[in-house]
């Protein structure tokens, strides 16, 4: 909570039934912390990075606060145009949201599958609660030349016809405007290697299948499985030409890896017998531990395990596992760091939740119990109403606040790294 309420301060963003956005001054900008409002610090603001986008939050009211009434208030009016709408920011990669976008809906529907962050008006631009958590540039967009994002892509797309992979990828590339499937055609970073077209989990926010009730899907999903030989081509194809590349197993167009378990260990055994260095990459639910074991004693050196939650249940009723259970997430992560492999966790940020001090004590305990290299900072893409009704989150005592949490972490495990990106691991060699 901040003690800025009635000094200087970002105003609020509202948006018009047209699409149109407009601050109002009289009002401040609020944010939202699980389900409680507040005001978030001036230290907590930055300007709203480069390449986000603003989003109209339909049937919705703004909530803003009253310097006057000393007080949140809903900013209910009607003009013109119509009824006001609230205004939320998804941001670039590589920043992490502190607060999200505060509003009350008319409706219980849920929204598509962004994250939805509090923005302001202020000394003439827009201001986000955030911070930057990855200073890797390989997705800002100022490294995307459309032109020659194109270029590149049609070349090797007409260059490997026969590579199903790549084709998958070129698709990406160019319909979905996907950055790691955009700098696998620019030849640098982190090329993505998706070869699931199944998963042993129903998340709810899944960004490549969604049932009728569900936010529509942001993409299609795989619907092949490619074999070794192109997996493999693929990603040699990448590590070849790149100065310390990473190529990674399990994307938002795909399912879960670990189902194609015999097919990621021939693929990475290829890999291998031509190219020894460089990062190979799981992304992954974690959900089967044997076949982890199994990717890397073929050659795996880093894995990514998502969780949307430290807690067991919220854990459970958000991916809703079908045949395995949160135990044997923590078992994979047990096994890969015994099997001396770069273990990362995704952890997907909801303020309110992720913060709340007992999953902060719970993750604590869990890095004290396994050991971890790094924690990644995603924000979670995912309607919050919708996503706190699902998992039934009846909310946790005041939470601390996604820089504390941060802070509280480095203190504890001095090592631990933070980021949002796959780092690579190990320099060129082959």
């Amino acid at each position: 909570m901040t003690n800025n309420k009635n000094m200087d301060y970002p105003s609020l963003v509202y948006a018009t039934p047209k699409g149109e956005i407009f601050d109002y001054p009289g009002l401040k900008m609020a944010g939202r912390s699980g389900f409680e409002f507040f005001v978030p610090d001036t230290n907590d603001l930055i300007p709203l990075p480069e390449g986000s986008e603003l989003f109209v939050i339909p049937d919705s009211i703004p909530v803003a606060w009253d310097p006057v009434q000393d007080d949140f208030v809903l900013f209910d009016t009607e003009g013109d145009g119509g009824r006001a709408m609230a205004v939320a920011a998804f941001m670039a990669p590589a920043y992490t949201q502190t607060a999200l976008c505060a509003y009350k809906r008319q409706t219980g529907e849920p929204l598509p599958l962004f994250a939805y962050t509090a923005v302001g008006w202020w000394k003439g631009r827009f201001w986000v609660p955030a911070f930057r958590s990855d200073r890797d540039k390989r997705q800002d967009i100022r490294g995307f030349n459309r032109s020659e994002v194109v270029k590149k892509t049609l070349k090797r797309l007409k260059k490997y016809k026969k590579n199903r992979l790549i084709q998958h990828l070129g698709k990406c590339s160019l319909t979905y405007g996907c950055p790691a499937a955009k700098n696998f055609f620019l030849g640098r970073h982190e090329a993505p290697l998706p070869s699931s077209p199944v998963c042993n989990a129903r998340c709810l926010g899944c960004l490549s299948y969604q049932p009728k009730e569900g936010p529509p899907a942001t993409q299609e999903r795989i619907t092949f499985s490619p074999s070794a030989k192109e997996i493999s081509e693929t990603a040699l194809i990448h590590l070849r030409s790149v100065e310390n590349g990473v190529v990674s197993f399990g994307q938002g167009c795909e399912g879960e890896p670990l189902m194609q378990s015999d097919l990621l260990v021939s693929a990475v055994t290829q890999i291998r017998r031509k190219f020894t260095g460089a990062t190979v990459n799981l992304n992954t639910n974690a959900s089967i531990p044997r076949a982890v074991e199994k990717l890397a004693e073929s050659g795996l050196d880093s894995i990514r395990i998502s969780m949307n939650s430290v807690d067991e249940a919220e854990y459970t009723s958000y991916y809703r596992p079908k045949g395995y259970s949160y135990k044997e997430v923590l078992d994979s992560w047990k096994r890969a760091k015994e099997a001396g492999i770069h273990v990362s966790l995704n952890l997907f940020i909801m303020p309110g939740l992720t913060d709340a001090p007992a999953n902060v004590e719970r993750l604590s305990g869990l890095i004290e119990r396994f050991g971890l290299d790094l924690v990644q900072l995603r924000n979670h893409n995912i309607d919050p109403d919708w996503y706190f009704r699902s998992i039934d989150f009846k909310g946790h005592e005041k939470a601390l606040g996604i820089k504390e949490m941060v802070r509280i972490l480095k203190k504890r495990f001095p090592k631990l790294k933070f980021g949002y990106f796959n780092p690579p691991i190990k320099k060129r060699q082959g």
